[in-house]
């Protein structure tokens, strides 16, 4: 295989040395330095990619559409950047960046997987889509969802099940994994998801990725298809934390149009990319919670992944405390969770607002159209059946804002950093069954940041050549974005936990 990509298409794509696989921010923006790649070369070796591996192959089916002006905005990218000094260029010029369809893309539809939202063409970007776009970075396609959000194994009625490319077995997490697959197999540099329960981690951990579930109000949720706003949020899904920094970096801001985002405006940095110490886990204390480890048979390769990786971290000079607080997973899960009360109300208010060529007005239109994926009829039903039990509803809250307290009060009494386990206490679910035994509740009931880095792989085996990836989930105070990046690129540095999965290697 070459690992130097040549556009196949036409005259204007010559060979270029650059090593698409694995590419990161800082190598393309070196390589256009250096006058070995533009802009249009880098989208057109991740189309070729699509077309060889997502579109056919083994057909990962992660691209639920491409932008068909991608190109054209490439050659402009190049234009534009002709003769100018490379300290002007923006941030993430020339940047190819696959974005969760429940996102809105001015001039692409955004369907969030549903066939009741076909012709939901947005008249402008979601708020972070224009951040992305001044920053430089290229839309180049949507990706594939768990049918509007609402599930973590990501199978659509608009594009059926995308596939893990470590295991064509298994799902790829969700609801995020067009995103996550797609990035793993390395369709594009840079990834968006989005996260009310576990839909960023998930994928993240899933598909050996970084993934970061920011502060909720550090980022806008304007142009979001919303499953219940007091959760939701947006955010990176990256191949490496520095791509996730840079990216943090233009998507992180003040929105007039999400009041929410005005509380992180003081808590921004300059550049979060400023925060990645390969010494950062020195002195650091992080604290494992032994309660988010699984105890049954199914846990165990998880729990020797998480074993190995801890230990090394613990090698690089941070204090491993062991945290013995009864807070479970599951019962946070049952008890704290407010999406599903509002998801009637908020994804209401969003159809409301849509051109008359989309035929739903409702969240009933859409369960009332039978173009419901059978993976989500249940859930979509319960919303409508919570959405009047306003006592249920103010007394979850009541328990957010409980955890809240508890967990600032659990990590400042014992002087930790962080919060450390695994994002899933088993593998991610094989196709058909569901997503058992994720952790992100903790983030999602607090609006606490959190970030998964890959952790490392089960034994392999016939279904999965590489093993199964694992992923790390380290959980942080409000706004500590900067220490959860200085420790996971530390970590990362030391574990050196990813590869690109066979399924889709480099093209020839």
């Amino acid at each position: 295989m070459n690992s130097a990509f040549e556009s196949k298409t036409d005259g204007r794509d010559t060979q270029a040395p650059f090593n698409l696989m694995e590419a990161t921010v800082a190598t393309a923006h070196a390589a256009m330095r250096e006058g070995r790649l533009t802009a249009r070369q880098l989208v057109r070796g991740y189309l070729d990619r699509i077309s060889a591996y997502d579109q056919s192959g083994p057909r990962i089916n992660s691209i639920l559409r491409l932008n068909p002006e991608a190109l054209a905005e490439a050659e402009r990218m190049d234009a534009r950047a002709a003769g100018k000094p490379t300290q002007a260029l923006a941030p993430l010029h020339g940047i190819p960046v696959l974005i969760k369809d429940n996102i809105e893309c001015g001039g692409i539809e955004t369907t969030a997987g549903s066939p009741c939202l076909r012709g939901n063409m947005a008249a402008q970007d979601a708020f972070i889509v224009q951040r992305l776009r001044r920053a430089g970075a290229i839309v180049l396609a949507k990706t594939n969802l768990h049918e509007l959000a609402s599930g973590g194994e990501t199978v659509s009625t608009e594009l059926g099940q995308t596939l893990n490319p470590y295991d064509l077995t298994r799902t790829p997490g969700g609801s995020s994994g067009g995103t996550g697959a797609g990035i793993a197999a390395n369709f594009g540099l840079l990834g968006i998801g989005t996260d009310g329960v576990n839909s960023i981690r998930s994928p993240a951990s899933a598909n050996n990725l970084v993934g970061l579930r920011p502060t909720m109000g550090l980022v806008s949720r304007t142009g979001l298809v919303p499953c219940g706003l007091t959760q939701d949020t947006i955010g990176p899904i990256t191949r490496t934390v520095a791509d996730t920094a840079a990216l943090l970096d233009a998507i992180a801001g003040h929105d007039p149009a999400d009041p929410i985002s005005s509380q992180g405006v003081s808590h921004i940095p300059a550049s979060y990319t400023a925060f990645l110490d390969p010494d950062g886990l020195k002195g650091a204390r992080i604290g494992v919670l032994r309660h988010f480890f699984g105890d049954g048979p199914e846990h165990r390769p998880v729990n020797a992944v998480m074993q190995q990786a801890l230990a090394v971290i613990e090698t690089q000079g941070a204090e491993l405390v062991a945290v013995d607080d009864a807070i479970s997973p599951d019962e946070l899960l049952a008890s704290t969770l407010v999406h599903h009360y509002e998801m009637e109300h908020d994804l209401d208010a969003y159809l409301a607002r849509l051109a008359p060529r989309v035929g739903v007005r409702s969240l009933k239109d859409i369960i009332a159209s039978g173009q419901v994926h059978a993976s989500v009829a249940g859930t979509l039903t319960t919303a409508v059946a919570l959405a009047g039990k306003d006592a249920e509803y103010r007394e979850r809250l009541q328990r957010q804002q409980a955890l809240r307290q508890r967990l600032l009060n659990l990590m400042e009494a014992q002087r930790i950093d962080v919060l450390a386990f695994p994002h899933q206490r088993r593998l991610v679910a094989p196709i058909g069954e569901p997503q058992a035994d994720r952790n992100g509740v903790l983030a999602s009931a607090t609006g606490f940041p959190a970030i998964v880095i890959p952790a490392g792989f089960s034994a392999a085996d016939r279904n999965a050549p590489q093993g199964v990836p694992v992923g790390l989930e380290l959980f942080g105070r409000p706004f500590s974005e900067p220490v959860l990046i200085t420790l996971a690129y530390a970590a990362e540095q030391a574990l050196r936990a990813r590869r690109a999965p066979h399924a889709a290697p480099a093209l020839e």
